[in-house]
């Protein structure tokens, strides 16, 4: 069995959009949760190119043979500068993913 949700939200003025996706899913005994999403937001830079925000990386394992199960969790944030019709954006971005394996019979109680 496989549920699958998947989500696009773009702004009004289409400065920012959210995409985010989620599978659950079981098979062979274990429960997997797989999450997803991206953020982007556009901004106009009035003023010379300045210094970009620090890009960042997480990643989190966890690994519990106890309690029979497992996460992963990555997080990426960094930006960018594109220049279109002589304009100056700042595009900044994050991306994010989440995976939880769990053993079916853990996942009812």
């Amino acid at each position: 069995m496989r549920d699958l949700l998947f989500k696009n939200l773009t702004s009004s003025d289409r400065k920012r959009r959210v995409i985010s996706s989620s599978e659950v899913s079981e098979s062979e005994g274990v429960r997997s949760v797989i999450r997803r999403h991206f953020i982007c937001m556009v901004r106009e830079v009035k003023r010379e190119i300045a210094e970009k925000p620090a890009s960042c990386l997480y990643v989190i394992k966890e690994h519990n043979t106890k309690e029979h199960r497992e996460k992963f969790f990555c997080k990426i944030k960094g930006s960018i500068y594109a220049i279109k019709s002589g304009r100056i954006f700042l595009i900044t971005f994050m991306h994010s993913l989440r995976i939880d394996l769990l053993s079916a019979e853990q996942s009812l109680a």
